[in-house]
């Protein structure tokens, strides 16, 4: 076994941590005027911001310190657990439907959604099945097409829900383990092309996504309907500026923007500290994504390296499309911005994710 360096990677602390600091200014002010009107209290999402950021913190300092080789003997208890949660979800009674997809399971206003366990659970397992010798992924038969069965069934589940951003975000961030464990060329062109006939068809066979497709295109055909969303959104950018119009000036929150602490966090942001505060936080995440493929490139062994890269995927693959969405350049998914965004099981999920980075990073040759 190789022995772990003393300290973990201080730049990737330094900006995960910067950006989950930014991330809760933000949410107090993007969300204060809505958590008020909804619950009388401007503080509402800021306060359980916190409690999800203090218990991913906690979770992060766990999975920081515990051997990132552990994992890889819960791998198969692991994904068998995601997709029990993901079935149970389904159960009309049990699961719990918000913005169209019954994706929740709690009570009340907590509640945690299965397809984010099923993000990290589906890399952990995938890294492992792909760092046996048996399972090479450079045979078709006995590499990759176990893997992408395992991956296609975990994407279709998500999809009875339905929840096509976390679905995409999964099988992203499983892609880029399968091609940095060395699958060949032309299964990865085959399997692009499989991607994206798969993708036109879900998009045709809902009206929804049909019309978010058409709403991206050109919002201005209907802007108070599919356009909206991306309307306000680039209503929100365009006065930001160089500097922003201040901290807590944005006039997009007042009903305007939806869902302004979640979704659309990144606009409301570009509204108030404007292309500097955009710039700033696109930078601490490419330092993410650097400080993690480095974690990935100079891990001891194949595990670490595909499991480095998959949690760096996940990051990258949300963030992509986050902004995508905000500026236009992206149909609406419903994918916040890792670190940023309001959410629970989202923020905790992310930050035990990047937990067993740092621990990767601990044992970089």
């Amino acid at each position: 076994m190789v022995k772990a360096k003393t300290a973990p990677d201080m730049w990737l602390i330094l900006a995960v941590v910067s950006l989950l600091a930014i991330g809760i200014v933000m949410v107090y002010s993007a969300g204060a005027v809505l958590a008020f009107r909804e619950y009388g209290d401007s503080f509402y999402f800021v306060k359980r911001q916190l409690l999800f950021a203090g218990l991913g913190l906690i979770a992060m300092f766990i999975t920081m310190n515990v051997d990132y080789h552990v994992w890889k003997r819960y791998a198969k208890i692991g994904l068998v657990a995601c997709f029990v949660l993901l079935i149970i979800v389904l159960i009309p009674g049990i699961g719990v439907v918000r913005g169209g997809a019954r994706s929740w399971l709690g009570i009340g206003s907590f509640g945690i959604q299965p397809s984010e366990f099923m993000k990290l659970g589906m890399i952990v397992f995938l890294s492992y099945m792909l760092s046996e010798s048996k399972h090479s992924i450079t045979n078709f038969t006995k590499g990759l097409l176990p893997a992408l069965g395992v991956m296609g069934l975990a994407f279709g589940i998500i999809m009875l829900q339905p929840d096509l951003g976390s679905g995409t975000v999964m099988m992203g961030a499983s892609l880029l383990v399968i091609f940095v464990a060395g699958v060949r060329m032309k299964h990865l062109v085959g399997l692009g092309m499989i991607g994206v006939a798969g993708l036109v068809g879900l998009i045709l066979a809902a009206p929804y996504r049909m019309k978010r497709i058409t709403g991206f295109l050109d919002p201005w055909q209907d802007p108070l309907g599919t356009g909206y969303q991306i309307i306000q959104s680039l209503y929100a950018i365009g006065p930001g500026g160089l500097t922003g119009l201040g901290l807590g000036a944005s006039r997009q929150k007042y009903s305007y923007v939806p869902e302004p602490q979640t979704d659309f966090i990144f606009s409301i942001l570009a509204e108030e500290l404007g292309f500097i505060g955009c710039v700033t936080v696109i930078l601490l995440f490419l330092i993410v994504v650097w400080r993690g493929m480095r974690a990935a490139i100079t891990a001891p062994d194949t595990f670490g390296s595909l499991l480095a890269a998959g949690i760096v995927g996940i990051v990258a693959v949300q963030v992509i499309i986050n902004v995508g969405v905000v500026i236009g350049m992206m149909p609406v998914t419903g994918i916040t911005l890792p670190l940023i965004s309001y959410g629970g099981s989202s923020l905790t999920l992310m930050l035990t994710a990047l937990g067993v980075l740092l621990n990767i990073s601990r044992y970089a040759r």
